[in-house]
């Protein structure tokens, strides 16, 4: 920790320096480096779904009549340069509204801009607060455009870049260029994300924590270190790092055909008060009680690995996959109850079509469930998302389509349909058909 001390304000200084002097042609081609920005978002989501099959339901059923529920959000994105490389970022947030059956009830939910915490009445947090350092180390100068905590001018292709503070873990693990961004693209949790990438994050989805990405050419390497939640699904998060979750991820970046293209592998490692299916499966047979993990936590380790990769196709159009498994024997303990994910999918603008500003894009995504995570559910248990109070167990099977079109600059409107098979891996309910409406603005 001295050696790091010691050497950063060198580090820092050293890249300064390398921006001093006489600005050559190039430089006039750069963006001006911004001192501070404000940009802003609001996005609202309907979505509905008539009533389907359900013999029986649980406490975590998503609800079988028909029902609609919608969700708002407003955001402002304000950043300032502190000095050459230090810039400094605050998203306070205004929310409202519920997911469908209070976010319960499909593995993989079907709206990404849902929270684990509902409101009726509009709520102020500050979900982001972060500090991000660049060291330049060389290579082709490139623009940095200014957008959402993004502040214009430039660097060098080579990079150190370390955040530090208040953010998401998916700010910048587990991107996709493709299948990422709720208020854009696609709205499903288990894809616009790794299904089984259980990352650190409070009921809000942010966490506290520090990430390094060391960038050369074709590839950059990435690690990270966040605050787990006091227990699973918490809104409170334990600080300090006494329940902490360590993640690292390589990309690579090719060409295929002449066109771009990323592999990405990460793995991650939580750390914290978890409890085994198998302790609470045997504590319920000696009580004759429900199976409860929150009976048996002790101080455990569970650890997985997602596979995503991205490839564009055409000018217009691309290609996704996202494959991910995890430690199936202990409790899900941020993310959603789910084992083991495949999701594939294409997006395409509408440039083909004339409407450079829509994207249209289809998805499928299989969840499962490792077998000390089924017998749990069979026999009562609840999870973060699912429990029904019994299980005919099949794999949740999920398919998205969206179309976003451009109304004007900044402002789309979305049609989006999904149709859930086996929702919360159970084959006696369902399938559903949920259908959404999103109106999305950016300043």
């Amino acid at each position: 920790m001295k050696t790091l001390l010691t050497i950063t304000p060198i580090l820092a200084f050293s890249c300064g320096v390398a921006f001093c002097g006489p600005a050559s042609a190039a430089d006039a081609d750069l963006p001006e480096a911004e001192s501070w920005s404000l940009h802003g978002q609001f996005t609202l989501v309907e979505q509905y779904h008539p009533s389907f099959t359900s013999p029986y339901r649980g406490a975590n059923s998503l609800d079988p009549g028909a029902r609609g529920n919608e969700t708002m959000d407003a955001t402002l994105y304000a950043g300032v340069r502190l000095w050459p490389g230090m810039e400094f970022y605050a998203n306070p947030e205004i929310d409202q509204g519920f997911g469908l059956s209070n976010t319960l009830g499909v593995a993989g939910f079907p709206s990404a801009e849902a929270y684990k915490v509902g409101e009726s009445e509009p709520y102020i947090r500050l979900d982001r607060a972060f500090f991000r350092q660049t060291f330049n180390l060389g290579g082709e100068v490139q623009p940095l455009e200014a957008a959402a905590n993004q502040l214009g001018g430039s660097r060098t292709a080579d990079t150190i870049v370390i955040t530090a503070g208040k953010f998401s873990v998916t700010d910048i693990f587990d991107a996709n260029t493709y299948a990422h961004d709720p208020r854009k693209d696609f709205l499903n949790w288990t894809v616009v994300d790794s299904g089984a990438f259980d990352y650190a994050a409070d009921a809000w989805g942010y966490s506290y924590g520090a990430a390094a990405e060391w960038t050369q050419s074709w590839w950059t390497l990435r690690a990270g270190l966040f605050d787990l939640s006091r227990k699973p699904n918490d809104k409170a998060l334990v600080r300090g790092f006494g329940q902490y979750e360590l993640v690292v991820e390589a990309e690579e970046r090719h060409q295929l055909m002449g066109r771009d293209g990323k592999v990405k592998v990460l793995v991650f490692q939580n750390h914290a008060n978890m409890g085994s299916y198998g302790d609470a499966l045997r504590v319920a047979a000696l009580t004759g009680g429900t199976p409860d993990t929150g009976d048996v936590r002790r101080y455990a380790t569970r650890a997985g690995f997602a596979l995503n990769a991205e490839q564009q196709m055409g000018d217009d159009w691309g290609l996704f996959l996202r494959a991910s498994a995890n430690d199936g024997s202990k409790e899900a303990y941020e993310f959603t109850d789910v084992n083991k994910s495949v999701s594939i999918g294409a997006s395409v603008t509408g440039a083909s079509w004339g409407r450079d500003k829509d994207a249209a894009g289809l998805a499928g995504v299989v969840n499962m469930l490792n077998a000390d995570a089924r017998d749990y559910l069979a026999a009562g248990g609840l999870g973060i998302l699912v429990g029904d109070g019994r299980l005919s167990y099949s794999s949740e099977r999920i398919l998205e389509a969206y179309y976003s079109a451009a109304l004007w600059t900044g402002i789309n409107l979305t049609l989006d349909y999904q149709f859930v098979a086996n929702p919360a891996y159970n084959r006696d309910r369902g399938p559903a058909n949920v259908l959404g409406v999103r109106f999305h603005a950016e300043i």
